[in-house]
């Protein structure tokens, strides 16, 4: 069990562009355990796709189902860094990214399906083992990413809005 400190992110915890993450989130008392059955969830759902449908691209311009899990995936790796960084007491302030050039640079589909899940589920394993070690301290902890404070405990309800999400556009636009 995490030492979660209870309770959603405060408005002041976080740039209000990712307020729709945090609201999709908002309804998972302990995020950790949430984040753990979102890798369930995920897989669930991606796992059975063919490769005509992992290429898919329901407009010209959109990304295909395998770079959205690319995206997925460097977003995750992203939240953790930062997560770690303030959970650390690191005032450093932090950087955004482009989230459609690490798209481009990192050539999703041009991995194997199978790995790129795998990838999926360690990264989000790991960022489950850093977030449930925390001490309560480190939940409320904010640093500065995006040129705007956030916290960790934003962060972790961020990394489950962002795949909930994502796989809200899969059933709606691909599925």
């Amino acid at each position: 069990m995490s030492a979660f400190i209870p309770g959603l992110p405060q408005a002041g915890e976080y740039h209000p562009a990712f307020a729709a993450y945090i609201g999709k989130a908002q309804s998972f008392a302990d995020p950790v355990e949430k984040l753990k059955d979102q890798i369930d969830d995920v897989l669930r759902v991606l796992r059975p796709l063919d490769a005509a449908m992992r290429l898919y691209r329901y407009a010209p311009g959109k990304w295909s189902v395998q770079e959205m899990l690319g995206h997925i995936i460097d977003a995750e790796r992203i939240f953790a860094y930062r997560a770690l960084r303030i959970a650390r007491a690191d005032q450093t302030p932090l950087a955004s990214f482009e989230e459609n050039d690490y798209v481009v640079a990192a050539q999703a589909e041009r991995c194997d399906w199978s790995e790129l899940l795998a990838e999926f589920e360690h990264v989000r394993r790991s960022s489950v083992l850093l977030l449930q070690h925390l001490p309560e301290s480190s939940w409320v902890r904010t640093g500065t990413a995006n040129n705007a404070p956030i916290s960790v405990r934003a962060l972790a309800y961020i990394m489950i809005g962002h795949v909930a999400h994502h796989l809200g556009v899969l059933r709606e636009r691909y599925l």
